[in-house]
This record gives structure tokens, C-alpha cells and sequence, in this order.
């Protein structure tokens, strides 16, 4: 049996805080027990294709296990229900994690993928005056705080020796941010795919720089800390299914856009873009590696130094795998 809601920004920081509320009840703070699986996804990530193709309900429909699927438009929001509790296994970008643990949220680095490093960019009206990163100095640049966008502002700001004191960050998530583009509120927007490669199609936008040419970018799976405490055999299977979809995803990319177009209600020509990106490959996902923990652990220490987060991270010490779980 599967559930499917669609959360919004708001209501996904209810969701959170409705499961936090729960702590007063001992009974309701367990995790979630095995015969029930809560996923959190993106329109962006292997994990549309998963709910697509029905992978996880095939899975575990011998374990009688009732997978159930909730949509979120930003990372932040998706881990605060996982730490909370609301949920058990999801996907974001790279920045979402390290907020979640600063915050001493109670989840774990489960799985890793690799991302395209094109698959960022900041955009600027069309008619914009501003032609460089450099003239984004003064500027009213959105992002959502705690995205893998929050990075790639910082990274693209640093090519013109600019930081985010030499702009005015808005925090603002993809739906809200895109009225404010076309409301002329702000002078330029970084977002992440697919939002980018749907931003790309629209006539009143330009891209100004994207990500390629910086460092390699990776995403995660995480799970909720008890969830993957209490049923380790469990999230191992889910890492490794989402691996085997990605693997037979990215030999047929036809299927694959189809699929992700239905579930995501993006179109073809947008899901296209966005799974052809340069260095887009759906099948390089697996458990975590020591070079996702290296990676993951500079993005926590640029976060730390400039004052973002309020606390040194050791990444490593967060990162599940079945060798930790046995």
C-alpha cells in the first residue's frame, strides 16, 4: 500500500514541529516501526524515479511493509520532519545535513550520489543589467537558507571575490522565489535542478553562471537516527534499491524522463535537461564513501568559519553504513 501527500513550505515546518510537539508523549516518540516506511522526496533526486517505477513497495511488500511518500520543495524542511521523527528516509542536497546536525538533529548519513556540477546556476532577468557575478554587489540575491543553493551562492560569489556580506540574501524557497523573480523584487535567484532547467525555458530568464568548472557535487540519503538504529537490514535494502533504480534509470533515459515528467509534473523537455546535465549520472549512488565524508566535512567547515552554523561538525561520526550497523 502506498500514501502519497504533497507538502508545501509551511506546511512541511508544521509537520516538524507537530512531531516535536509528540515528546511530551513518550509512547509517540519511538521510531516508526518496520512494518511502515515515511519518504521524503524532491522533484529533484533518484527518488522520484524510486516512487515512480513503485521500487520501494515492490521491495518490501513481502515484509509487509506500507511505504508512504510525502513531497517537499526545499531540503531544510524535509530533514526537520525526519529529525522529528515525521519521516524515516529521504534525499536532499549537500548543505540540508549539515544544518540538520548543527542543529543536533537526530538522523544519519545513509547513501551518497553524485550530481552534476552544472546543476547550479544564478539567474538574472533577462533584461538585467547585471552581466557578471562581480555585479551582483549590492544586489538582492535568493536563495533558501540551508540548500544546497546557500553553497552555491558562496562558491559563485567567490569567483568574483565577493562574499555574502557584499549582497542582501533572501531567504526564500523555489515557489516563492520565482514570484519574486517575475514580481522584479529581486535582482538575481541561485537554485538547483530541476527548478534551474524549468527557470531555463522562461523567456524573462538568463542564466548568469553556473557551477560547472567548480568542485564535484554530491547529495544524500538520510535517515531518521532510531529509524536506522532499530532496523538496520532495513535501510540497507533501501540504499541498494535506490542504487539498482538509478543503475537501470540511467541506461534508458527515455523511460526515465517519462517517468520523472509524471511524477514531478515537469515536462519532458525540462526533465531532459535536467537528467543530460554534464556529469549526470543516476547510477553513481551507493552507501557513503570516504570521499563523500571528506567532501561533506569541507562544506561543514566553510559553514563553521564564516559563522553559519553555530557549531564544528565531524561528519564522520553522523555517517551510518552496514558496517556500523552490524
Amino acid at each position: 500500500m502506498t500514501t502519497t501527500t504533497t507538502v508545501s513550505r509551511r506546511a512541511a515546518l508544521g509537520l516538524g514541529l507537530a512531531a516535536l510537539a509528540t515528546l511530551a508523549t513518550p509512547a509517540l516518540v519511538r521510531a516508526a516501526p518496520a512494518k511502515a516506511l515515511r519518504v521524503g522526496w524532491q522533484k529533484g533526486g533518484l527518488l522520484g524515479l524510486v516512487k515512480g517505477s513503485q521500487a520501494f513497495e515492490d521491495a518490501l511488500a513481502q515484509q509487509g511493509i506500507n511505504v508512504s511518500w510525502s513531497e517537499f520543495t526545499s531540503g531544510p524542511p524535509l530533514l526537520e520532519a525526519l529529525s522529528a521523527n515525521a519521516l524515516d528516509f529521504g534525499y536532499t542536497g549537500n548543505v540540508p545535513p549539515i544544518f540538520a546536525h548543527a542543529a543536533r538533529g537526530n538522523l544519519v548519513f545513509v547513501g551518497a550520489a553524485q550530481g552534476s556540477r552544472e546543476g547550479h546556476a544564478i539567474l538574472v532577468p533577462a533584461d538585467s543589467p547585471i552581466r557578471t557575478v562581480a555585479d551582483l554587489k549590492g544586489q538582492k540575491v535568493a536563495f533558501k537558507r540551508g540548500s544546497s543553493a546557500h553553497y552555491a551562492t558562496i562558491r559563485l560569489l567567490e569567483t568574483a571575490g565577493l562574499t555574502l556580506d557584499d549582497i542582501t540574501p533572501q531567504d526564500l524557497a523555489p515557489p516563492d522565489a520565482i514570484a519574486a523573480f517575475d514580481a522584479g523584487a529581486i535582482g538575481a535567484w541561485t537554485i538547483w535542478d530541476p527548478y534551474f532547467a524549468m527557470a531555463e525555458e522562461r523567456p524573462n530568464t538568463r542564466v548568469l553562471r553556473t557551477t560547472e568548472g567548480l568542485e564535484q557535487d554530491y547529495n544524500f540519503y538520510s535517515a531518521n537516527g532510531d529509524y536506522a538504529k532499530e532496523n538496520p537490514e532495513l535501510v540497507a535494502q533501501l540504499v541498494r534499491t535506490v542504487q539498482a533504480v538509478g543503475q537501470k534509470g540511467q541506461q534508458d533515459l527515455d523511460a526515465t524522463t517519462r517517468t520523472f515528467a509524471r511524477e514531478t509534473g515537469l515536462s519532458e523537455a525540462v526533465m531532459h535537461r535536467f537528467l543530460t546535465r554534464k556529469g549526470s549520472d543516476l547510477g553513481l549512488v551507493g552507501f557513503v564513501e570516504p570521499k563523500h565524508i571528506a567532501y561533506e566535512q569541507g562544506v561543514a567547515d566553510e559553514f563553521f568559519k564564516l559563522g553559519i552554523i553555530p557549531r564544528q561538525l565531524d561528519i564522520a561520526s553522523v555517517v551510518w553504513t552496514p558496517q556500523t550497523a552490524s
